[in-house]
């Protein structure tokens, strides 16, 4: 009989911690897996590989004591051998909801020092003080944010682990960098929703000081900040074009010359990783997650000087092609030896046996 791990997230948008925990239930099948989200929706559809998904249909964040008896309810019920919490809030209500006899295991999928969440102070008040209640055993997308959560909150690790966010390697296997041409624009992309960690203010600005030049940059997501973000385009008249969400971004980014990222705070950027393994050239704000995912193997800009972005992509527009695909291999061959699948589902499988292992 398979083992049942119940996995409690938000909801199921396409954010980057929706995308690793749907990934990991299809390469799991040795367990039983549910998942059980606190707002209702479903954007992944038949990739939810998983045999029962609950929503406990919660409206507001009003209404978490309400989502607290209906998951202990619900826990009752299902009765799991682990349970896996993503993010804050489920995380929160878990620590005091989930009995002490089942596993609790937490990832954390950000920097929290940086976190727009964590900037309020009743979210560190909270996470401290459930962590106290219970301590989940804690996973963290990057070394440098697993000693940050635990000296940001001032808390003593109970169990503790640095599990990388993972690429496809061979979906993202394409050899092909931009494309030859004459006199034709040096083409940037960017992708991510369109909402204030990304940063997309400072890029537009970036590319209004060099709108002489013959440099455009085509961004790919959705948000609330679109009608913003397109008033600030047609203010400026940077060569900026918000185009919307794309699902087949393997048949799309390989066609630009520059990937670039201007965010203010990230986990361990599944985009980044995808550019990485498609040998994308890429330029990064220069962030403590950005620089320990790719190290030597970007350029990097100073959040605090646009004009140090715009100068370098002028630079980078005119460089030396070798130039942008030697960094390009580099970078892939970084994400085949630090960030697969295989190495993230082998460390997962150990985490989960020795939780399991613990309770026999």
């Amino acid at each position: 009989m398979h083992k049942k791990i119940i996995h409690f997230i938000f909801n199921l948008s396409r954010g980057g911690a929706e995308t690793m925990m749907v990934r990991v239930i299809k390469e799991l099948p040795e367990y039983e897996h549910v998942v059980v989200t606190l707002f209702p929706g479903n954007n992944f559809g038949e990739e939810l590989a998983c045999k029962k998904w609950i929503c406990l249909n919660i409206n507001s964040l009003l209404a978490l004591p309400l989502a607290f008896f209906k998951f202990r309810k619900l826990v009752k019920a299902e009765k799991p051998d682990i349970i896996h919490t993503h993010l804050f809030w489920p995380t929160f209500i878990a620590r005091f909801a989930v009995p002490k006899r089942i596993p609790l295991i937490t990832t954390i999928h950000a920097f929290i020092a940086t976190s727009g969440e964590y900037k309020h102070w009743y979210i560190r008040f909270l996470d401290k003080l459930s962590y106290k209640f219970r301590k989940s055993i804690i996973i963290v997308v990057a070394k440098g944010a697993l000693d940050e959560y635990f000296s940001f909150l001032n808390l003593e690790p109970y169990k503790a682990y640095a599990l990388y966010t993972f690429v496809d390697i061979e979906r993202f296997n394409i050899e092909k960098i931009g494309t030859e041409k004459n006199n034709a624009a040096f083409k940037l992309v960017a992708v991510g929703a369109l909402r204030l960690q990304k940063n997309y203010p400072y890029i537009i600005n970036a590319m209004a000081l060099i709108k002489d030049k013959n440099i455009e940059l085509d961004i790919y997501g959705t948000g609330n900040l679109q009608t913003e973000l397109q008033q600030q385009i047609d203010s400026t008249g940077a060569k900026v074009f918000l185009k919307g969400e794309v699902n087949n971004i393997e048949a799309i980014i390989p066609q630009y010359d520059l990937f670039v990222m201007s965010s203010t705070y990230e986990g361990f950027s599944l985009g980044i990783l995808e550019a990485m393994a498609m040998r994308m050239p890429l330029l990064l704000s220069d962030i403590v997650s950005f620089k320990e995912q790719c190290e030597n193997n970007a350029w990097y800009f100073s959040l605090a000087d646009v004009q140090d972005a715009a100068t370098q992509i002028v630079a980078l527009s005119s460089a030396d092609k070798n130039t942008l695909l030697q960094k390009a291999e580099a970078g892939r061959k970084r994400a085949i030896n630090n960030f697969t699948l295989a190495h993230h589902i082998s460390g997962l499988r150990k985490i989960y046996d020795e939780a399991l292992s613990n309770t026999d």
